[in-house]
């Protein structure tokens, strides 16, 4: 009989003070790392894919190893089935973004731990579970190339659990060509962008018959003369797509042309702050603020739907940041903004620096719950009232009287979506004030 292997990805704790777990009943996000992982797995085992968020997880059915992918936030959630199945004496192996920096932590969960990029360690995990020889740690050695990698395995998955109108996530590249001194993605996906073949993307589109795409990329022009390849290529498909670039590209007038007639619905952006020093501060000067009017000007002009990034508590900000940036927001009409705390994710230089500084609080829960979370001691202000400047402004851009001056008419797809995200994000906002949106684009 064929081994039987059940891949998890764990929904999340919904708060601190609320231990219960998040649940929806469909999402609209087709993910793509459960089927990737599936299409890795060699062909000898029977695989079951099991997203908690859309469904309960069945411990009590016939399993021979599982196996779970986890970031920081579900973390807590990934433990407790780990535990849960090994108490059963079925033995789990765990992997994602959260293994690569808590490796022995997730040891102590789990039989064997993967650190790094699956391609390599995930099919030698495999092997060693069937002949029992599990090792604690598996280190990928190296960086994967993206060529000829395999179509994840969509006919597993239920799509009756999905929205009518779902987005398939597709890579087209991996790490950022950018070192952001916050940002701790191109650690576990490596220093050097790498880019997939444009044939081999294109034909992952077709494969799925997907509508509509998010390039779940953190950088989906890091490499120009690659991406524009690819959008031309995308024309014929007659899709709609949205991804992250950044913000620097909208003055590139061949750029923005081609990625609007190749599709793109929505694009997400990084501004993080409106002031120049701020952005020194971060390492990313690529941000230049007096380029800002003109960039969002452009992407108006081409009926682009867009979003951007903002980041708070830097030490070279005051208070008045929040009334600044909410001004220059309903003056430049910007349809979707993303309020977030500045968080020291364990290993970037911010982390290391705060530590130094003892500024980190409770730094083992750093990215542990969802919400609007303060990990650090600001210098403006206390680590509540950071939060609570964080609140406000979320609740001030997403209240009626700003959307209606800030939205268009939703005529169109493109602002149709500004008003999906619009009322989603209100709707969060109006909760407790802690939650975040961990569905949306």
């Amino acid at each position: 009989m064929a081994p039987r292997l059940l891949i998890i990805q764990p929904s999340h704790y919904r708060s601190r003070s609320n231990l219960t777990i998040h649940k929806t009943k469909k999402r609209t996000l087709v993910g793509i790392t459960l089927p990737y992982l599936a299409a890795l797995t060699p062909g000898e085992w029977e695989i079951t894919l099991a997203d908690e968020q859309l469904m309960d997880i069945d411990f009590r059915g016939p399993v021979d190893l599982v196996a779970i992918t986890t970031w920081t936030i579900d973390s807590y959630r990934a433990y407790e089935i780990a535990d849960r199945f090994r108490r059963q004496g079925t033995p789990v192996i765990m992997g994602g973004p959260h293994t690569y920096f808590y490796p022995e932590e997730a040891s102590e969960h789990c039989d064997a731990v993967g650190v790094g990029e699956g391609e390599t360690i995930w099919p030698m995990m495999l092997e060693d579970a069937m002949r029992g020889r599990l090792q604690k740690i598996y280190r990928a050695e190296r960086l994967q190339d993206l060529k000829n990698l395999p179509f994840p395995r969509y006919d597993l998955l239920d799509f009756r659990q999905y929205s009518a109108f779902k987005t398939f996530s597709v890579q087209s590249s991996r790490s950022c060509p950018f070192q952001c001194e916050f940002c701790s993605e191109r650690f576990y996906l490596g220093e050097n962008y790498r880019t997939r073949p444009v044939d081999e993307v294109v034909e992952e589109v077709k494969r799925s018959r997907a509508k509509n795409l998010l390039f779940a990329d953190s950088n989906f022009a890091g490499n120009l003369t690659h991406t524009m390849e690819l959008m031309e290529a995308l024309i014929p498909l007659k899709i709609t797509w949205s991804s992250l670039w950044p913000a620097y590209l909208c003055l590139n007038q061949k750029f923005i042309e081609l990625a609007r007639r190749s599709g793109v619905l929505h694009v997400n952006m990084g501004i993080e702050s409106i002031s120049q020093s701020t952005l020194s501060g971060m390492n990313k000067k690529v941000n230049q603020v007096k380029q800002y009017k003109e960039i969002l000007s452009n992407l108006r002009r081409w009926g682009i739907s867009y979003s951007l990034n903002f980041i708070f508590g830097w030490d070279t900000e005051t208070v008045e940041v929040f009334g600044s940036t909410l001004g220059f927001l309903k003056e430049e009409k910007v349809p979707v903004a993303y309020f977030n705390i500045l968080t020291p994710h364990k290993g970037t230089p911010l982390y290391d620096r705060m530590k130094a500084e003892n500024r980190i609080i409770d730094i083992d829960e750093i990215e542990r719950w969802p919400g609007i979370i303060c990990y650090f001691k600001p210098k403006f202000c206390s680590p509540q009232e950071l939060e609570q400047h964080v609140q406000k402004i979320r609740r001030e851009f997403y209240s009626y009287p700003s959307m209606f001056s800030r939205l268009p008419p939703p005529l169109t797809r493109r602002n149709i979506a500004s008003w999906i995200l619009n009322l989603s994000e209100r709707k969060l906002s109006r909760q407790d004030g802690t939650l975040e949106n961990f569905d949306n684009f």
